[in-house]
């Protein structure tokens, strides 16, 4: 059966400032979505991929007539769920028998919600896509009841029927890798400018789930009921083997997004030793929670051709840090910063304004911590409330939020702690880039260090961002910006 997957278009102006886009601009290769691809073409179907980060509405719709399919896959994030409900209407507007099932973080999250106030949605995924429509697609090309297909929420003459949540899957080694075959330009799917050396760069991911409760996080698994301590790991062969099919691909560079790469500490330390056994000849980029790590560890990495770290700082303020539920310490921060300094790895810092409870005073001492760490970079973003986070499910007790979807970015200040204006959420951010990037010390020290073509394009970069930060009021004011349609 022929089958479209779609991510609908979308500009860089709708999430980042223009002025300040080419520092913060990303496309990151969409994993969840390639695997839901690889899952379906193991079961026999066609599949074609429509990327609206680089392909119009017009576009997708003019591609997707031309390839007439009977199921079509829509992504939506919270920010992009309108799009999704404008792609849906343009789907039926030239096949009302197009099947339209929605995945991705936003549906997953609401669940029935999603078919209450539209009527081109035919279902929604609740869990992970990858076994779920798969099913859908068996169940609608023999005709069968869409009753027995766990994990989806559907319209059923009119009426909205939620079946049995589907099982998560805990032999991540059975999943087929991710169809990479689908990308057709690799180079165009670059991380933020200065988060990597060589191109092209694959996305990883080695576990699905994390063991943390952060109040910011949204997790399928809430109850934490799945796997070892909420984690569901792939075996370091199955990794190294998805490693290689990459390289083989021609990708030089990978960045491993697990929400920390170091949840395992032994694993980790097996999978950094395999790949310098195996001699594999790529850099590479992880992320990893500040009291998972200690310098054995990062030099194990640093050795095995990891060339940069992102640490989670959050707060410069222990009591935030607590209630963000983040298990961690300030001196927790230090130490991981400082060790993976010592090794010679590239440091990333980020931080969160808006957290429950922070004032502006607070905000400035968390200012003050990130540039004492004294990190390679640091992002400064605004906590965001997604739904399926609990501070979604508990705003009332902590601020206000709006009712503006497109908000829901990092960038967009959709909530607001009692104590803090939206409009010094805004602030506190830029007064933070310009603090931390505005230091000539700093800046000395990064022209001392530049050595790739990308870090030099990544510094041309941050300095035109630099000089709007300077020059622009209210730079991420998102209420501020002309809305442009994408057509």
């Amino acid at each position: 059966m022929k089958c479209a997957l779609i991510i609908p278009a979308w500009l860089p102006e709708e999430l980042f400032p223009a002025k300040t886009a080419s520092s913060q601009l990303n496309y990151w290769q969409p994993l969840g979505t390639l695997y839901v691809a690889a899952s379906l073409k193991e079961a026999g179907h066609e599949v074609k991929f429509f990327n609206g980060a680089f392909l119009r509405h017009a576009e997708i719709m003019s591609r997707l007539e031309e390839y007439s399919p009977a199921l079509v896959g829509v992504y939506s994030t919270t920010f992009g769920w309108p799009k999704a409900l404008k792609t849906a209407a343009a789907i039926k507007a030239i096949n009302k028998k197009i099947f339209i099932c929605a995945g991705g973080p936003y549906p997953i999250a609401v669940k029935s919600s999603c078919l209450q106030d539209n009527k081109d949605i035919d279902a929604v995924v609740m869990g992970e896509a990858e076994i779920t429509l798969p099913l859908l697609a068996k169940h609608i090309e023999n005709s069968l009841p869409l009753s027995k297909v766990a994990g989806l929420v559907y319209r059923n003459n009119g009426e909205i029927v939620q079946n049995t949540a589907s099982v998560l899957n805990e032999e991540l080694d059975k999943i087929p890798f991710p169809a990479r075959e689908l990308i057709h330009d690799t180079k165009d799917y670059l991380p933020p400018p200065a988060t990597y050396r060589r191109k092209p760069v694959a996305v990883m991911i080695t576990a699905r789930g994390c063991d943390r409760r952060c109040i910011f996080c949204s997790q399928i698994d809430k109850k934490r009921e799945s796997g070892i301590r909420g984690i569901r790991f792939r075996s370091v062969e199955n990794v190294i083997a998805e490693i290689e099919m990459c390289l083989q691909q021609g990708y030089r560079e990978i960045k491993f997004i697990d929400d920390t790469l170091a949840a395992d500490y032994d694993r980790l330390m097996k999978l950094t030793q395999e790949i310098k056994r195996r001699k594999l000849d790529f850099t590479w980029f992880a992320s990893a929670c500040v009291n998972q790590v200690d310098k054995p560890l990062l030099q194990a990495m640093k050795d095995a051709g990891c060339w940069a770290i992102l640490f989670g700082a959050e707060s410069g303020v222990q009591k935030h840090l607590n209630t963000l539920r983040k298990g961690s310490t300030l001196q927790h921060t230090r130490d991981a910063v400082k060790a993976a300094k010592q090794v010679g790895l590239s440091v990333t810092t980020s931080f969160m304004f808006g957290i429950p409870g922070e004032t502006y005073a607070d905000a400035l001492k968390t200012i003050d911590f990130a540039i004492e760490l004294d990190a390679d970079t640091a992002n400064f973003h605004a906590i965001t409330p997604f739904p399926g986070t609990y501070l979604h499910d508990h705003l009332s007790e902590y601020g206000r939020v709006s009712n503006d979807l497109s908000d829901y970015t990092y960038q967009g200040a959709a909530f607001v702690p009692f104590g803090l204006t939206r409009e010094q959420v805004h602030s506190l951010r830029q007064l933070a880039f310009k603090r931390f990037y505005s230091r000539p010390g700093f800046l000395f020290n990064r022209i001392l260090k530049l050595r790739h073509r990308a870090e030099w394009r990544s510094a041309v970069h941050g300095i035109k961002s630099l000089f709007w930060l300077w020059w622009e009021k209210d730079i991420f004011n998102r209420q501020k910006k002309v809305a442009k349609q994408v057509n």
